[in-house]
């Protein structure tokens, strides 16, 4: 592990819950060039026979039932998660209705977990509070997963590791995010401080909560979401990127034969056949690239490729709003990451050395087990690390 410090707020490293499968191209093998057929009629490919995760409901065994329950809901989540190319795929929500069904009667056997219903424009968020143990007001942690992930998976990435340590946590899908993209509600958007604002007014209606002792967390593309949303929003008392991200769309421009501006510019055009060519070229050799363009579109509802690149060109801190967050920052990195690393300087360190706010930036390691993007085989360490942070510093 490395860690830098920067300003007046000390860092530190703790435990957390069980790892579970991180359903996305960060740590999935590549995806057919088409979807495989449904097999029999109401299956989904990718899930395993019911014999391997059914839990003993008539048994007795609550624990076993739980554990049965989490595990089916992410071989459901993963089975659905190369689909996108096609958003009328009937496999699509059916998948993803199954694995919330699954995770909702996995957290009945969780004390204190519940889901909620945060109001959001005309519509609602959905997502699950974490209720820690005991009396008085105590710190809470607000969380949220990027470009691909899920409520859900937030579970095994620091909501039961929060509760665990006397913190109530939050999470919720926002605009793009599966439940709100799987149930036709808004498309993604840059501006997070709009999505955050009302999760924040949400929360503090609970008076177990200490508004004052109220953290920000997203994961993946929630680790540029999240600081955007703090640049703007006051009531934060420090913010997690896990892990750091300064310019998202350079995750995709790095598989073009164009130079990066060349490539956003080029994008932005009302019409270029060429670069219309070039990506389908590029996605045609790249599994990755063919997965980020079609679940782009989904999130996003662009309608071409090149829409889409034009779009995520927006999620970037090159509008100097990094240094506009006053509140303590944690940026991690993963020195092997799929998406960000870079000879020169990975997209953690371009957002660490914007930022004006006392800043911590913890890199993770192969050696630790954690070099890859968003640490999925670390979990416990990543979380650890996050929660000894958090204590020190709110």
């Amino acid at each position: 592990m490395t860690i830098h410090r920067s300003g007046s707020r000390p860092c530190a490293t703790s435990d957390s819950p069980p790892t579970a499968v991180r359903t996305s191209a960060k740590s999935s093998p590549p995806p057919p060039a088409s979807p495989p057929a449904t097999t029999t009629a109401g299956t989904t490919p990718g899930c395993p026979p019911p014999s391997v995760w059914r839990p003993r409901h008539a048994g007795g065994h609550p624990i076993s039932t739980r554990d049965g329950l989490l595990r089916a809901s992410s071989y459901y989540r993963a089975a659905e998660f190369f689909l996108h190319g096609n958003p009328g795929d009937p496999r699509i929500d059916h998948a993803y209705e199954r694995g919330v069904s699954c995770f909702l009667d996995a957290i009945a056997h969780i004390p204190g977990v519940t889901p909620v219903e945060i109001p959001y424009q005309d519509t609602v968020l959905r997502g699950y509070f974490y209720r820690a143990a005991g009396e008085g007001p105590k710190p809470a942690l607000v969380m949220h997963n990027g470009f691909d992930g899920a409520a859900e998976e937030l579970h095994f990435f620091g909501a039961l590791g929060g509760q665990e340590r006397g913190y109530h946590v939050l999470t919720f899908d926002g605009p793009g995010q599966p439940a709100a993209i799987h149930r036709d509600g808004p498309a993604f958007r840059p501006d997070w401080e709009n999505v955050v604002g009302p999760v924040l007014d949400f929360l503090t209606q609970d008076p177990g909560v200490d508004p004052a002792r109220i953290a920000l967390l997203g994961v993946s593309l929630g680790g540029y979401l999240a600081p955007r949303a703090a640049a703007y929003e006051p009531r934060l008392a420090a913010v997690v990127a896990l892990d750091g991200v300064f310019d998202a769309v350079s995750a995709l421009t790095a598989h073009l034969p164009l130079p990066h501006e060349e490539a956003v510019r080029r994008a932005a055009a009302e019409h270029d056949e060429e670069m219309d060519r070039t990506i389908a070229d590029a996605r045609a050799r790249s599994p990755i690239l063919r997965w980020a363009f079609d679940h782009g579109r989904y999130v996003t509802r662009t309608s071409t490729d090149r829409e889409f690149l034009a779009e995520y060109a927006r999620y970037s801190f090159k509008d100097g709003s990094a240094g506009k967050i006053t509140c303590p920052v944690l940026v991690c990195e993963a020195t092997d990451d799929l998406f960000y690393s870079a000879t020169e300087e990975s997209d953690p360190r371009k957002l660490y050395r914007h930022l004006a706010a006392p800043k911590t930036l913890v890199s993770f390691t192969e050696e630790e087990g954690g070099d890859a993007h968003c640490h999925p085989g670390a979990l416990r360490l990543a979380v650890a690390r996050i929660f000894d942070w958090l204590d020190d510093t709110i």
